[in-house]
């Protein structure tokens, strides 16, 4: 499965209205497309990061970004 452009201004974008949500809507995408442009499983890296960012401490989250991951922490 191949992640699809997003097309923005459409009704599913209305919680991006908020005061921060359309930015935190541009960092999520600009994570995702880093993960694809590093030729990384982007849903494989989304998917163990959400699994993830619950349970780490705010001073290690650093660590879930995509440049820091490596092919073993992806295949783990």
């Amino acid at each position: 499965m191949t992640a699809r452009c997003v097309a923005p201004g459409r009704e599913a974008w209305l919680f991006a209205c908020s005061d921060c949500g359309d930015g935190r809507a541009a960092f999520v995408h600009a994570l995702i497309a880093t993960a694809m442009h590093r030729g990384s499983d982007h849903q494989l890296w989304l998917a163990k990061m959400l699994a993830r960012i619950a349970d780490m401490p705010t001073s290690r989250l650093e660590g879930l970004l995509p440049w820091k991951w490596t092919a073993i922490e992806l295949a783990a």
